[in-house]
Protein backbone atom coordinates (compact mmCIF):
# COMPACT_ATOMS: atom_id res chain seq x y z
CA UNK A 1 0.00 0.00 0.00
CA UNK A 2 1.42 3.60 -0.89
CA UNK A 3 1.38 6.11 2.04
CA UNK A 4 -0.64 8.94 1.22
CA UNK A 5 1.14 12.55 1.42
CA UNK A 6 0.26 15.93 0.74
CA UNK A 7 2.21 19.39 1.52
CA UNK A 8 -0.41 20.35 3.49
CA UNK A 9 -1.08 16.81 5.59
CA UNK A 10 2.26 15.25 5.63
CA UNK A 11 2.07 11.54 6.41
CA UNK A 12 -1.13 11.44 8.14
CA UNK A 13 -4.53 11.93 5.73
CA UNK A 14 -7.10 11.79 8.74
CA UNK A 15 -7.43 12.34 12.44
CA UNK A 16 -10.44 10.15 14.36
CA UNK A 17 -11.44 10.68 17.62
CA UNK A 18 -13.32 7.42 18.70
CA UNK A 19 -15.51 8.24 21.47
CA UNK A 20 -17.83 5.63 23.97
CA UNK A 21 -21.16 7.22 24.34
CA UNK A 22 -23.13 5.20 26.76
CA UNK A 23 -25.96 6.99 25.50
CA UNK A 24 -25.36 5.75 22.00
CA UNK A 25 -28.47 7.61 19.89
CA UNK A 26 -28.72 10.66 22.45
CA UNK A 27 -24.64 11.47 20.91
CA UNK A 28 -25.04 10.90 17.39
CA UNK A 29 -28.36 12.74 17.60
CA UNK A 30 -27.25 15.52 19.58
CA UNK A 31 -23.54 15.93 17.39
CA UNK A 32 -25.11 15.14 13.91
CA UNK A 33 -28.29 16.60 14.11
CA UNK A 34 -27.94 19.51 17.00
CA UNK A 35 -23.96 20.27 16.41
CA UNK A 36 -24.18 19.86 12.46
CA UNK A 37 -21.87 17.29 11.78
CA UNK A 38 -22.20 15.39 8.75
CA UNK A 39 -22.69 11.64 8.61
CA UNK A 40 -20.03 9.93 6.83
CA UNK A 41 -20.77 5.99 7.39
CA UNK A 42 -22.44 4.18 9.70
CA UNK A 43 -22.22 0.28 10.49
CA UNK A 44 -24.15 -1.82 12.93
CA UNK A 45 -22.97 -5.49 14.07
CA UNK A 46 -26.44 -7.69 12.82
CA UNK A 47 -27.06 -9.39 16.35
CA UNK A 48 -24.79 -8.23 18.63
CA UNK A 49 -26.44 -4.74 19.04
CA UNK A 50 -22.61 -3.20 18.34
CA UNK A 51 -23.18 0.26 16.77
CA UNK A 52 -21.04 3.13 14.86
CA UNK A 53 -21.43 6.31 13.61
CA UNK A 54 -18.53 8.17 12.25
CA UNK A 55 -19.02 12.16 11.62
CA UNK A 56 -17.56 14.09 9.15
CA UNK A 57 -15.75 17.00 11.26
CA UNK A 58 -14.04 19.01 8.58
CA UNK A 59 -10.53 19.98 8.76
CA UNK A 60 -8.78 18.44 11.92
CA UNK A 61 -5.72 19.41 13.62
CA UNK A 62 -4.37 18.13 16.93
CA UNK A 63 -3.47 21.09 19.60
CA UNK A 64 -0.48 20.25 22.41
CA UNK A 65 -0.82 22.79 24.69
CA UNK A 66 1.61 22.74 28.01
CA UNK A 67 -0.35 22.43 31.82
CA UNK A 68 0.45 26.51 31.81
CA UNK A 69 -0.71 26.98 28.24
CA UNK A 70 -4.50 24.97 29.21
CA UNK A 71 -4.67 27.16 32.57
CA UNK A 72 -4.26 30.44 30.47
CA UNK A 73 -6.79 29.01 28.30
CA UNK A 74 -9.05 28.08 31.18
CA UNK A 75 -8.77 31.61 32.61
CA UNK A 76 -9.17 33.46 29.52
CA UNK A 77 -12.73 31.03 28.57
CA UNK A 78 -13.99 30.43 31.64
CA UNK A 79 -12.60 32.22 34.62
CA UNK A 80 -10.97 29.55 36.73
CA UNK A 81 -9.81 25.86 35.30
CA UNK A 82 -11.76 23.16 34.34
CA UNK A 83 -10.62 21.24 31.32
CA UNK A 84 -9.60 17.76 31.63
CA UNK A 85 -6.62 16.58 30.01
CA UNK A 86 -8.95 16.12 26.92
CA UNK A 87 -11.23 19.01 25.18
CA UNK A 88 -12.61 19.03 21.77
CA UNK A 89 -12.77 22.39 20.09
CA UNK A 90 -15.14 22.54 17.03
CA UNK A 91 -15.03 25.74 14.68
CA UNK A 92 -18.35 27.23 13.76
CA UNK A 93 -19.59 30.18 12.20
CA UNK A 94 -22.13 31.77 14.84
CA UNK A 95 -20.62 30.45 18.29
CA UNK A 96 -23.60 31.93 20.47
CA UNK A 97 -26.13 30.89 17.84
CA UNK A 98 -24.58 27.26 17.99
CA UNK A 99 -23.94 27.67 21.90
CA UNK A 100 -27.58 28.01 22.59
CA UNK A 101 -28.71 25.53 20.19
CA UNK A 102 -26.31 22.96 22.43
CA UNK A 103 -27.75 24.27 25.35
CA UNK A 104 -31.18 23.56 24.27
CA UNK A 105 -29.88 20.15 23.25
CA UNK A 106 -29.33 19.20 26.49
CA UNK A 107 -25.42 20.59 26.82
CA UNK A 108 -24.75 21.92 30.11
CA UNK A 109 -23.35 25.35 29.60
CA UNK A 110 -19.48 26.00 31.16
CA UNK A 111 -18.64 29.44 30.22
CA UNK A 112 -21.05 31.57 27.61
CA UNK A 113 -19.02 33.05 24.50
CA UNK A 114 -15.85 34.95 25.27
CA UNK A 115 -14.09 36.84 23.21
CA UNK A 116 -10.27 35.55 23.78
CA UNK A 117 -6.67 37.61 23.26
CA UNK A 118 -6.16 35.31 19.83
CA UNK A 119 -9.54 36.72 18.71
CA UNK A 120 -12.26 34.58 18.29
CA UNK A 121 -15.36 34.12 20.00
CA UNK A 122 -15.21 30.70 22.50
CA UNK A 123 -17.78 28.93 24.88
CA UNK A 124 -17.40 25.96 27.21
CA UNK A 125 -19.78 22.97 27.23
CA UNK A 126 -20.22 19.67 28.88
CA UNK A 127 -21.82 17.67 25.92
CA UNK A 128 -22.93 14.01 25.57
CA UNK A 129 -20.51 11.05 25.76
CA UNK A 130 -18.28 12.76 28.43
CA UNK A 131 -16.90 15.08 26.05
CA UNK A 132 -15.90 18.60 27.82
CA UNK A 133 -16.35 20.68 24.46
CA UNK A 134 -15.28 24.51 23.08
CA UNK A 135 -17.43 26.36 20.42
CA UNK A 136 -14.94 28.56 18.86
CA UNK A 137 -16.01 31.11 16.13
CA UNK A 138 -12.87 33.05 13.96
CA UNK A 139 -13.17 36.66 14.25
CA UNK A 140 -10.22 37.35 12.32
CA UNK A 141 -8.16 35.50 9.43
CA UNK A 142 -5.15 33.57 10.47
CA UNK A 143 -3.25 35.46 8.49
CA UNK A 144 -4.62 38.55 10.18
CA UNK A 145 -3.79 36.72 13.23
CA UNK A 146 -0.32 35.78 12.65
CA UNK A 147 0.57 39.60 12.36
CA UNK A 148 -0.46 40.11 15.76
CA UNK A 149 2.25 40.72 18.69
CA UNK A 150 2.46 37.30 19.86
CA UNK A 151 1.25 35.19 17.49
CA UNK A 152 2.41 33.40 14.82
CA UNK A 153 3.68 30.06 14.00
CA UNK A 154 7.15 27.90 15.60
CA UNK A 155 8.36 27.46 12.31
CA UNK A 156 8.32 31.47 12.06
CA UNK A 157 9.98 31.89 15.24
CA UNK A 158 12.82 29.42 14.17
CA UNK A 159 13.25 30.44 10.80
CA UNK A 160 15.81 33.17 11.50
Amino acid sequence: MTEQTSSETGPIVQLRLVVEADDYEQAVQFYRDVLGLKEQEAFEAEGEGAKVTILHAGYATLEIANPAQRRMIDEVEVGHPTTPRLRVAFEVPDAEERTQKLVDAGASLVAPPTETPWQSLNSRLDAPAGLHITLFQELMTLEERTKLEGFGTDADRHSD
